[in-house]
């Protein structure tokens, strides 16, 4: 399994128990020792959970979250975030920008974006992505 960055969607299946997502997630862990997500996914699920006042799941989500490696925006991420949109507006092709900006996280720090979101994230050119709650990698 490669280095890889965990998208907002696949961390939800996790938590709500995806029996594929979590037997990805668990050999990333035993892997690597942690699981990487972007500041954007963080910021996402906090924000979702408060809305709903779901205090239970914010607890088990922060305790997770502080486990592991929480990638932050910077200058070259979002740089490369801001290539990646002027390349696929001239096509035609916008995608929203909370997933241009953890895109360019997942490209600015070589790893890999385990997504259930295909479509908008395989018209990006330098991203690898991987669908962690299709199949067990």
């Amino acid at each position: 399994m490669k280095p890889t960055l965990v998208d907002t969607d696949i961390l939800s299946m996790y938590f709500r128990g995806n029996e594929t997502v979590k037997a990805n997630l668990d050999k990333c862990l035993g892997q690597y020792g942690k699981v990487n997500l972007s500041i954007i996914t963080y910021y996402e699920i906090v924000s979702g959970l408060k809305y709903r006042d779901a205090k239970k799941q914010l607890n088990s989500f922060l305790g997770f979250a502080n486990q592991n490696t929480i990638l932050f925006l910077t200058e070259e991420s979002a740089t490369i975030s801001a290539e990646i949109y002027a390349n696929l507006r001239k096509k035609g092709q916008p995608i929203d920008d909370i997933d241009l900006l953890i895109a360019g996280i997942a490209v600015s720090n070589k790893l890999v974006l385990a997504t259930n979101n295909e479509s908008d994230f395989k018209r990006i050119k330098d991203l690898k992505i991987v669908n962690w709650s299709k199949k067990v990698f």
